[in-house]
């Protein structure tokens, strides 16, 4: 997967779905966001419970931006014929922070290899293609310690550089995790370390 920006990804607004048959056989794509494995594994609990009777639940899915984290599975279809056909349509699309899982009805006729390819790899097309595509920013993680005094100049400056505050804990010193944007980080860090008695660390 190549990511010529770093400062943004491509992921998909929703979750989507659809249906492609073939001799007998269904295949349910379902294309939806994800931010963690987590995510992902709550996700496909609940589709494996939503189809109990289903042959077949394989997927794919690439979080982050590095490459590095992605996982695919044919989950019992001959090797190579589900999980990298579906991981294919995401990295086609250059898509992150997404996942693809593909339910399997079988319809009494093998489909052989390429049949299976086919079918799984248009079923995950489909579903993306049902999907508006957005961009969002790569956020680096920052954990603020400071005087509840500056309270009102912190809350300002992350405001101004469109952080997302995860988690905070306002007492008279006051700890909040927050996510910038890291287009915005270096000007982001040196406002607030130019605040008295900031303590700034990465998460």
């Amino acid at each position: 997967m190549t990511n010529k920006n770093t400062d943004f990804y491509q992921t998909l607004e929703k979750e989507s779905f659809a249906e492609f048959k073939d001799r007998g056989s269904r295949f349910l794509g379902y294309a939806f966001p994800i931010l963690s494995a987590v995510d992902f594994k709550k996700r496909l609990k609940e589709l494996k419970e939503a189809h109990p009777k289903a042959v077949h639940h394989c997927f794919a899915y690439r979080i982050g931006t590095d490459g590095n984290n992605f996982r695919s599975s044919d989950d019992g279809e001959p090797s190579g014929s589900a999980g990298r056909p579906i991981l294919g349509q995401i990295d086609s699309k250059e898509l992150s922070n997404t996942a693809i899982v593909v339910v399997r009805y079988f319809g009494g006729t093998l489909l052989g290899v390429p049949g299976l390819i086919n079918a799984y790899k248009t079923a995950a097309s489909f579903a993306l293609q049902l999907n508006p595509i957005i961009k969002k920013p790569v956020l680096v993680n920052y954990r603020l310690q400071f005087d509840y005094t500056i309270l009102n100049d912190v809350m300002r400056i992350i405001k101004k550089n469109d952080c997302i505050i995860s988690k905070q804990d306002l007492q008279l010193f006051c700890i909040i995790e927050a996510s910038i944007p890291r287009t915005n980080v270096e000007l982001c860090v040196l406002q607030l370390k130019d605040l008295k008695s900031m303590e700034l660390s990465t998460i």
